[in-house]
């Protein structure tokens, strides 16, 4: 009997006890191998980023080159074995093709001599007198550069030196700056060839540089929509959230419509015959589709959730009365903007590196091919998990700094004299305790984000960044706090929960607010000069960037509204209300706490009665 004694007195010793939560009590460094994965991961970029600078040439993809290793527009070094190339092209900034209108194809590929030229023929150039009289008056000489233009009509050779007559008029084209025939019978045999001989990277890279001052545009408007909304939600009112669920619904169809109107423009379009043309159809289709039924899901959504606006609001207001309490929160989202601005920047200029990599060597006639580092080149997918990663972990520093401002705030005693500097406070727990936290669950939330991206689980990801919190308040790392937080939450305020979740919809929805607004001005920007890019590839980057930055501005309102609502379900988990152990929360929260429970339990009852009277009606006599 005392040996099962004692067995029983050892498994209950061995038994694992149930954490307590300690508010800001005890610190430790958290997740410490994922930060070293992050360091490590970012060793790799630096490489990616020092060998691309070395090897990548963006001037040529930006400006165009020569047929024998001379960049437009740029002064050139001189390649072993070339003897025409580094020469000084500062004013001729125009690639032309002397067999523009009839080129030599080999192997699907252009094999007409380019050179760089000051200006374009606009005009149809006849002969070769009027070839040398184009580059008497204009400077620009369109035979080849050891040819003086004084011999154009008197070399025996100039036939094969000069362009093959007649020369189409040609327009320049951001597109490497070639200049493009303009006759329809020249044209479609020389962009079908062209844009055939460019592969998919060179592509994508074009349409983006192309387009460069239009992707800028529209990521500063993305800024001014994500600051009009902090102020909407800083100032919300019912009346708002009507309008504002009104201009959502608007934006999504019109979105909706111009995708499938555009479709239907390109299937009439014979330009599809190219390339380009052809995957920008095939994109616009994906995207019509895709953004129908997202439309479809949100629509549904907004039916179903429309009851809960005023308690929204409610909700809305103390959000920000916490947000009064440290107004410095408001201007988190602007220091993380201009780091992801700069991190953006860093990332398309190494991606153009990444593009052009490649070795310059001679063929026949002392012409120059760039043959492409394929090795290099295909890092940029483990580039573009840079992007997603890093991206998530700015946006996650972000959040957890938030978070740790509004425990500090709201586990203090004394209403009446909030903590010094909670800001600077969390900021420096984050340094130095929790960055591997961050790390991890950056890594973890892009992991599951980008299968589920606007679907359906807004409440499980609503429940895995509480994570961040729950790290702010016991300092436990990633996994362990998002355990806590999903317990917690659902022991203590299954009762908020469809408020808090319609709160963070509404949040959602300023984001997709601005990204389709945003999408919509480039649907406009784009279409308008659509021939030889692909354009849909920088659309989805504004759309991607657009929604970042719609993030990292309201995200503010979502952090403190997630945390608020955390810390509450830690109060009542750790305080009864009595004098012994009071509760964190001030009375206005408490008031609203009470109006939800009357709402809930009024609603309950109903629902109550309505079962009783259903199951209790009887068939009577009828009466006659």
């Amino acid at each position: 009997m005392q040996c099962l004694g004692a067995e029983y007195l050892v498994s209950e010793e061995r038994a694992p006890r149930p954490r307590e939560w300690r508010p800001q009590i005890y610190r430790k460094c958290t997740d410490t191998a994922w930060l070293f994965l992050f360091f490590f991961f970012w060793t790799g970029l630096m490489f990616i980023m020092g060998y691309s600078a070395v090897a990548g040439a963006t001037a040529r993809l930006l400006f165009g080159y020569d047929s024998f290793g001379n960049v437009c527009g740029k002064r050139n070094s001189p390649v072993e074995g070339a003897p025409l190339s580094g020469q000084d092209m500062t004013l001729k900034k125009h690639v032309f093709f002397m067999n523009s209108c009839k080129p030599d194809i080999k192997d699907r590929k252009l094999g007409s001599t380019a050179l760089c030229v000051s200006s374009c023929p606009e005009e149809q150039l006849n002969t070769l007198e009027e070839v040398q009289l184009f580059a008497n008056t204009s400077g620009s000489f369109l035979c080849i550069y050891n040819l003086n233009s004084f011999n154009y009509t008197r070399n025996p050779n100039a036939n094969s030196l000069c362009p093959r007559l007649p020369v189409p008029p040609s327009k320049s084209f951001p597109l490497f700056n070639r200049c493009v025939p303009q006759t329809p019978e020249c044209y479609s045999l020389f962009a079908s060839v062209l844009i055939n001989d460019v592969d998919t990277l060179h592509r994508i890279l074009s349409g983006i540089m192309s387009a460069r001052d239009t992707i800028l545009g529209l990521c500063i408007f993305a800024l001014a929509l994500s600051l009009t909304m902090m102020f909407t939600f800083r100032f919300i009112t019912t009346l708002l959230v009507h309008i504002f669920i009104s201009l959502v619904i608007l934006g999504l169809l019109f979105v909706c419509g111009i995708l499938w109107w555009l479709y239907y423009d390109y299937t009439n379009d014979l330009s599809i015959e190219l390339d380009t043309e052809r995957e920008n159809m095939k994109c616009v289709l994906g995207f019509a589709i895709v953004s129908t039924v997202i439309t479809a899901i949100l629509l549904v959504l907004i039916f179903v959730l429309r009851k809960r606006i005023k308690l929204t609001v409610e909700l809305f207001q103390l959000t920000n009365k916490v947000i009064r309490s440290s107004p410095f929160l408001l201007f988190q989202p602007l220091w993380t903007f201009a780091i992801l601005i700069f991190f953006w920047i860093l990332w398309v200029a190494v991606l153009l590196n990444l593009g052009t990599a490649g070795t310059a060597q001679v063929i026949a006639d002392g012409q120059v091919e760039y043959q492409p580092l394929s090795g290099i080149r295909y890092m940029w997918w483990y580039h573009l998990i840079g992007l997603i990663w890093t991206s998530e972990f700015i946006l996650a520093c972000q959040q957890m700094t938030i978070a740790g401002a509004v425990v500090t705030c709201y586990f203090n005693r004394n209403k009446n004299d909030p903590p010094d500097h909670p800001i600077l406070s969390s900021l420096s727990i984050l340094f130095w305790y929790h960055q591997g936290t961050v790390v991890k669950g950056s890594f973890l939330i892009t992991v599951m984000r980008i299968p589920r991206i606007i679907l359906m689980c807004i409440y499980d990801t609503l429940k895995t960044k509480n994570a961040y919190t729950t790290t702010a308040i016991n300092g436990t790392d990633f996994c362990t706090s998002a355990k806590d937080a999903l317990k917690i939450a659902s022991k203590n305020s299954s009762h908020f929960t469809p408020i808090n979740c319609f709160g963070d919809f509404m949040i959602f929805l300023g984001k997709v607010l601005v990204v389709c607004f945003t999408v919509f001005g480039g649907l406009m920007a784009f279409n308008y000069n659509r021939v030889l890019q692909v354009w849909t590839i920088p659309l989805l980057l504004v759309a991607f960037f657009a929604y970042l930055v719609a993030h990292s501005f309201l995200s503010v309102f979502e952090t403190v509204l997630d945390a608020l609502f955390l810390c509450f379900a830690v109060d009542l988990e750790t305080n009864d209300g009595s004098s012994e152990k009071p509760y964190f929360m001030d009375q206005d929260f408490l008031n609203f706490v009470k109006r939800i429970n009357r709402v809930n339990t009024a609603r309950a009852q109903r629902d109550m009665d309505s079962l009783r009277t259903e199951e209790g009606t009887e068939l009577g006599p009828i009466v006659r």
